[in-house]
């Protein structure tokens, strides 16, 4: 699509802050009013748009989907959203360790331990682990506290988080993520999340498709942190 507007801009609006092009309010897919819940987040939508060329690119408009996301399907289902994302807690991709004698299990251990444990202390909730592959359930206990937990967050958090927990396959990464306060916080808890897959990568050889796919998964995981992270400020 060619682009269409010439100036980019944002203005304060009913519940938060919305970007205008040529003076006109963003709508979201559906029709909202596009209306983030701050300035810092708003700043971000409008440079995806400032920074277009003649040609609108819609692989840049990660923030601003996500946006309309938020206020077009989550914020009309809240507990849907935090059951679909609470479902991850079960079936954890940080519980499912390899066996004691592999060597996979030793790395494992050193990086997945420490982030469970502290988890587990901020969440207040005891997680199963398990070596292989054989589904353990995790107590309904721990379940109902951290549907609880997402509960408590607001669409934009949701969103974001729901992204998350589909690349990293982990609701203890993805709640982590809230108190990543650096991108180097981000980064860490990603290179966790893709222990597994860098662990092969390295035993087995790399190749280039490869290589592209997990630089845009960790691109795509970076973004929605930065989203989280805006929607707050």
């Amino acid at each position: 699509m060619k682009r269409f507007y010439d100036a980019v801009a944002m203005q304060q609006a009913e519940g938060g802050w919305q970007v205008t092009l040529d003076g006109r309010g963003l709508k979201t897919v559906k029709g909202s009013g596009q209306i983030v819940p701050s300035e810092a987040l708003a700043k971000k939508l409008a440079a995806e748009w400032d920074i277009q060329g003649e040609k609108l690119d819609p692989t840049q408009f990660v923030l601003r989907d996500m946006a309309d996301y938020a206020i077009d399907v989550v914020s009309a289902d809240m507990p849907a959203q935090a059951q679909k994302i609470g479902a991850f807690g079960d079936t954890d991709t940080l519980l499912y360790r390899a066996d004691p004698d592999e060597h996979l299990y030793a790395k494992q251990q050193e990086v997945w331990e420490p982030l469970t444990e502290n988890f587990e202390a901020r969440e207040g909730v005891r997680m199963v682990r398990v070596s292989g592959i054989i589904h353990k359930p995790q107590s309904e206990e721990a379940l109902a506290k951290l549907h609880a937990r997402l509960m408590a967050l607001t669409s934009f958090e949701l969103a974001a988080l729901e992204s998350i927990t589909s690349l990293s396959a982990s609701l203890i990464i993805a709640l982590s993520t809230l108190d990543a306060e650096t991108e180097a916080d981000a980064v860490s808890l990603w290179r966790a999340a893709s222990l597994e897959e860098e662990w092969q990568a390295d035993l087995w050889g790399r190749d280039l498709e490869a290589e592209d796919r997990r630089a845009k998964r960790q691109s795509d995981f970076l973004k929605a942190w930065e989203f989280i992270r805006a929607s707050r400020d």
